[in-house]
């Protein structure tokens, strides 16, 4: 299929009716080799038939992907499951407790599944997802569905149509509107050979253990990758990138109020500045600062689900520095931390 001159956009938030016939549309481009972006409960993904390497070709492309990296596959049913991958006891329970929703599990991949969906390694991270419009345009194209996030590699993560449209607009041929994403944070992925997390994210190390009997059960442990000037030959898992989620603007981390006021004043003179802030924080008075109002500060499930769209609002203001308080780290707030840090890497 070749390149869109223009995104087709397909409606799902304007009734049942309506809602059926853009999912049949966007079925219908997957099953011929096409790519749809579509919603899922963590962030739209870019999506693309996972048994078509020519297919799969085209989200690299797209989104500017290196091939080192490789991609989640989606499916919406058990049957599909088997046909791509196999499932350990452990996995069983894992999905049993989780699926669907914002867990991928990192299993032995089938020959059905290329290699360019898992960068040439033995395992593939399958979810299934729970959000109802994935669900079903995965049952109607009756294939599963390679889906990285709908953006240019290493920028700021999609959670609404229009930032897909801001990185991908002409690049793929469609997306499926389904409004805002529910959890805003990518999910989390695991091993469960090792009982490793790959990438934080709306389940935690302690629901995971939780969920798991004495017999298969363990400590889980979080995998942080080594910073390198290397081109990797492929990475471990999908998530595990030193860089990502970036914005245009520089990001600055800063760990408490006094410290954010610090910054501002220091760095005013110089750049436009950008403030995630959030309730009950004040800033310096007297200097023109761009301000999201980062809510809720106590709740770090309403805090992911306005990170990404906050670092794109203030990126859309043409601000030079976005500077973004850390979140506790327990919980949500890990997986929060996870991409602030990444996003705030220089190299």
């Amino acid at each position: 299929m070749p390149a869109p001159i223009q995104t087709e956009r397909l409606d799902a938030t304007s009734g049942h009716r309506q809602a059926a016939e853009s999912i049949r549309r966007a079925a219908e481009i997957l099953r011929a080799g096409g790519t749809v972006a579509f919603p899922t409960e963590t962030v739209y993904g870019l999506g693309a038939n996972a048994l078509s390497s020519t297919a799969v070709a085209q989200i690299f492309t797209a989104k500017q992907r290196p091939n080192w990296d490789p991609l989640i596959v989606h499916v919406s049913n058990p049957v599909m499951l088997q046909k791509i991958a196999s499932v350990t006891r452990r996995a069983e329970s894992l999905i049993a407790a989780f699926w669907p929703g914002p867990l991928t599990l990192l299993v032995e991949r089938t020959s059905s599944i290329p290699d360019l969906v898992t960068a040439g390694r033995p395992l593939v991270g399958v979810r299934m997802p729970h959000h109802p419009l994935a669900l079903a345009l995965i049952n109607a194209a009756q294939v599963p569905i390679a889906a990285p996030s709908a953006n240019r590699f290493g920028h700021t993560s999609p959670t609404t149509a229009a930032h897909v449209l801001e990185d991908l607009d002409g690049r793929i041929d469609a997306i499926l509107d389904g409004g805002p994403t529910t959890v805003g944070v990518e999910s989390t992925v695991l091993d469960p050979a090792t009982l490793t997390i790959y990438r934080p994210g709306a389940i935690t190390a302690a629901m995971i253990e939780a969920a798991l009997t004495d017999e298969d059960g363990g400590p889980v442990r979080t995998f942080h990758p080594a910073a390198t000037a290397h081109t990797p030959e492929s990475l471990p898992s999908p998530g595990v990138g030193i860089r990502h989620y970036a914005p245009r603007a520089r990001l600055i981390l800063v760990a408490s109020e006094a410290e954010l006021q610090t910054r501002i004043t220091d760095l005013s003179p110089i750049e436009k500045l950008g403030v995630m802030l959030p309730a009950n924080w004040s800033i310096p008075s007297g200097i023109n600062v761009e301000i999201y109002s980062w809510q809720h500060w106590q709740d770090s499930a309403a805090l992911a689900k306005t990170l990404f769209s906050g670092i794109r609002d203030l990126d859309a203001r043409a601000v030079t520095v976005i500077l973004c308080p850390m979140p506790p780290a327990n919980g949500l707030g890990l997986a929060i931390r996870d991409r602030l840090e990444k996003a705030a890497r220089t190299a």
